[in-house]
């Protein structure tokens, strides 16, 4: 399977996610940026609300590369405990570096939602979305945050996905659901006719016209 865009992508997840179409306790996040306009398809077609859930990794100082944590929407904090274990890193600098990525985990959600609170997925049934899993460490990161929020349910949504990582979402969220698994996988944007960026303003944008599409739909 190949998609056209992340339009397209959308579109085509929707279809293996209909049994969650009107249901009022299911709400749709995407991983900005990339995430949300498959997000944007998939809650138009279950008349679902949109929002974004950030994720920001803490890297460890020195080798920022390696996740010595990360943090997202709704001020959780979580740590790699393997990580913890073999790097006695100590708690000040844990500090410092989540100091430094709130700031920009802030910034991003004013740009992004402006002065709405970020949603309350407690007791929801939570469709957590990503334009493809490759390694799936973003995904795991906000797996382990958003269940620090107290959902109902996390579902694991996306177009394509490496079948190792998907497989391993099978046990990490209480639903996987992914359109395709090709092999050999290569990468997410092999997969897309158009892989552009995804920029803040149409993140902005889509979650714009998210805001009052659902109502629309339900009664339209």
């Amino acid at each position: 399977m190949l998609f056209q865009n992340r339009t397209d992508a959308g579109r085509k997840l929707a279809t293996k996610l209909l049994a969650y179409r009107d249901q009022p306790d299911v709400i749709v996040l995407g991983l900005p940026r990339g995430g949300v306009p498959v997000a944007y398809e998939v809650a138009q077609a279950l008349h679902a609300p949109l929002d974004v859930f950030l994720v920001r990794k803490l890297g460890v100082p020195g080798h920022e590369e390696l996740a010595m944590g990360a943090i997202a929407s709704g001020g959780v904090r979580v740590l790699n405990d393997n990580v913890m274990q073999i790097l006695p890193i100590p708690q000040r600098v844990i500090d410092a570096v989540a100091a430094e990525e709130t700031r920009e985990l802030e910034r991003r959600e004013r740009l992004y939602r402006g002065n709405r609170p970020p949603p309350d997925v407690r007791g929801r049934t939570v469709i957590l979305i990503d334009d493809g899993l490759a390694t799936g460490s973003t995904m795991r990161a906000a797996v382990k945050a958003l269940r620090q929020l107290h959902p109902a349910k996390i579902i694991v949504a996306v177009p394509v996905g490496a079948r190792q990582t998907y497989a391993e979402f099978q046990d990490e969220a209480d639903e996987a659901i992914c359109a395709t698994t090709p092999e050999p996988f290569y990468a997410v944007g092999y997969w897309y006719a158009d892989f552009e960026p995804t920029s803040d303003d149409e993140v902005r944008a889509l979650l714009g016209q998210a805001r009052d599409a659902p109502q629309a739909a339900a009664t339209g």
